[in-house]
């Protein structure tokens, strides 16, 4: 079986010899392996360092994007995940699988190789996420009933709706019981394990896609969160411009395909 091992880079240069130590050895794990990169304009030499890992493994296949395609950063990184699953998508039948990650601190920590590998002939996932230490801390990607949707389209602070959703997911997590994974509608957390027939249809998208989403999933974030859906420009984040890319990818694939998006409680990064 072979594997696509995908995801965006900028200014990442000081990770990137460890994370690329880690995505060797995930790589090893498969008949055969293919590492598919997206460079965007970094102030930093994370291009000469990936130029250079590209002339040392054939397996590298990097894609230099030397300017923004949008203002937006979900925009940005939606237009670069899309780069690598379209081409996992033409090559279907030779990638049954693809990996999507991040390359920065979060997966540059000591890989837990065995934790990936006891998952790899379960049938009981299509997306398969990590939990990460000291805290789960992706909950911008994170939608799990009640919390359908995005923590930061809700009103109340953000602060105190991220706190709320990692108190949540920490406590289901836990309660998991040996070798039980955990259902939601969207996760990431740097670091996800796909099948490709099952995304054949979805795309990221970095737009705020509330129209995904069943009328009554968005009326139980708002009962829990008791509050409203709202579009504030936080200035890192457009709220009416900017969601997370991942989102609206889960639930296409879940609306299209009935797709399983899991988390594991094991961690896979440490």
């Amino acid at each position: 079986m072979k594997c696509c091992i995908c995801g965006p880079v900028r200014n990442c240069a000081k990770f990137l010899q460890k994370v690329l130590e880690n995505v060797e050895s995930i790589g090893n794990l498969f008949e055969d392996y293919t590492i598919l990169l997206v460079y965007d304009k970094s102030t930093d030499n994370t291009l000469d360092i990936l130029k250079e890992y590209t002339n040392k493994n054939p397996k590298m296949k990097l894609y230099i994007n030397r300017s923004f395609v949008s203002k937006y950063r979900t925009h940005r990184l939606a237009y670069a995940r899309n780069l690598c699953v379209n081409y996992v998508k033409s090559q279907s039948q030779e990638y049954p699988l693809f990996i999507m990650m991040d390359f920065d601190d979060v997966n540059c920590k000591d890989l837990n190789v065995n934790v990936l590998t006891k998952y790899l002939n379960r049938t009981d996932w299509d997306a398969l996420s990590f939990n990460t230490v000291p805290r789960y801390y992706d909950i911008w990607a994170l939608s799990i009933y009640p919390y359908c949707f995005s923590y930061n389209h809700f009103e109340n602070t953000p602060k105190h709706n991220y706190d709320v959703i990692q108190n949540y997911i920490e406590k289901k997590l836990k309660r998991l019981k040996p070798g039980e994974l955990l259902r939601c509608i969207s996760a990431f957390n740097g670091f996800a394990i796909y099948r490709t027939e099952k995304f054949m249809g979805a795309s990221y998208d970095g737009n705020v896609r509330a129209d995904l989403l069943p009328a009554h999933y968005l009326k139980a974030h708002e009962n829990a969160s008791q509050s409203k859906l709202i579009y504030y420009d936080y200035g890192h984040v457009k709220g009416k411009y900017e969601d997370c890319e991942h989102r609206a990818f889960h639930i296409q694939a879940i609306n299209e395909s009935n797709a399983k998006i899991m988390i594991s409680p094991d961690v896979l990064f440490s």
